[in-house]
Parts: C-alpha cells; structure tokens; sequence
C-alpha cells in the first residue's frame, strides 16, 4: 500500500534540501547492488533523522540497524563535538559495505560499528543515550523498546522504523511475523505511562518516543 503517491513523493523530494554526494553515492549503489534496496532510508527519511538530531545535539546515538550505512551518516550530522554513534549490522556484508562508506566520511571517527546481534550486544555498550533509532529485526521492537526504556534517562528520544509496515498493520486480518510483531508493539506503546510518542506518516512509518 502506498501512503503517498509517487508524484507527491518526488515532489517532497525535489522541495527538500539535495543530499550529498556521498549520501548519493551509498543509495546509488545500494539500489544496483543490494538485493534489498528498499531498506535504505532514502532522501527525504534521511534528511529527517538528520534534522532530529540536528535539533537535539546528542552527545551519544545508538542505531540498530546499519544496513549500508546511509542512516548512520544522517544521524551522525548532528552529533554534538566529539559526540559518538555507535551503530549495529547483523549482517557482515552489509556492514562490511557500511564501514567502506564511514571511511569516506567526515564522521568516520564519530561512527563506530558493531556487527552481531543487537539484543546481546546492547546491553554491552556502556553509554547513555541521547538519541536512539531502530530499524532492525520487527519481532524484536518490543524487547529492544523494553529494555531501553528501562535503562535510558528521561528526556531520551527514541525513533523506531517501519511502523506502518507497508500498510499491513491496517488490514482487519493482519498476515506475516513481521507485520504482526509490528501491530503489536505499536498497542504496546499505548500501554506505557512514561512516554510521549507521535506516529508519522513518513515513508513506511516512523514512531519518536521521548522517555518522561
């Protein structure tokens, strides 16, 4: 299903700031090379996340979900000085590629890439957290909120992706793990008392939370 038509699309597109030739460089070769190309973030998604954090000047992000990295560097625009994002790939051939497109950043010394499952990895990385976005595995969205919402401070914002999830979770018989996990941790927001979220309706759907 789609939320917006591809003539709104592009026009958003054509009425947002270009991107750089580096973020240009990642989605053109995700797109000719990658057999899930639609994972990537895109231009105007990209250019959200880099505002967000724009706006915030976090001294410590955390992604999961690294994908080829375009993400990550939208993020990393609006680290504070000397702030760090540590991002984390399941897959060792996306994050090979990512960690090929960090090199050629100018956060290259901001970004530290982790690869491994998240869900034990987290806990591993000692930070607090300004700035949190997930879009890794859906089934996982409740346990990865659960357990950040219990360890980050108030005033910590968290994005997560996908929660539109191609429109499936607007269907009366909702099909697919995916689709399901998603369903479901969207109503499980809604049971949480020391929160502040909003859904957007950009690309596939994107939650910010702010822990009270």
């Amino acid at each position: 299903m789609e939320f917006i038509s591809q003539a709104a699309d592009l026009y958003v597109q054509e009425h947002s700031t270009a991107t750089s030739k580096l973020l240009q460089e990642i989605h053109d070769f995700t797109y000719q090379h990658h057999v899930e190309p639609h994972m990537l973030s895109g231009p105007v998604q990209g250019k959200f996340l880099s505002m967000v954090s724009r706006m915030i000047k976090p001294k410590r992000i955390l992604e999961i979900g690294t994908f080829t990295g375009y993400s990550s560097i939208c993020l990393a625009e609006g680290l504070a000085v000397n702030g760090l994002l540590h991002t984390i790939e399941m897959r060792e051939a996306d994050a090979e590629i990512a960690h090929s497109f960090f090199n050629k950043s100018e956060y290259k010394s901001n970004i530290q890439l982790h690869v491994g499952d998240a869900h034990q990895l987290i806990s591993s990385i000692n930070e607090d957290w300004d700035l949190v976005f997930i879009d890794a595995d859906k089934t996982g969205y409740i346990d990865y909120f659960n357990f950040l919402n219990e360890h980050v401070r108030a005033g910590t914002f968290l994005l997560f992706d996908n929660v539109l999830f191609h429109g499936e979770v607007l269907s009366e018989n909702i099909k697919g793990k995916s689709a399901k996990a998603i369903a479901a941790f969207n109503e499980h927001l809604k049971k949480i008392n020391n929160i502040d979220f909003v859904m957007l309706t950009i690309r596939d759907g994107i939650t910010i939370i702010q822990k009270k």
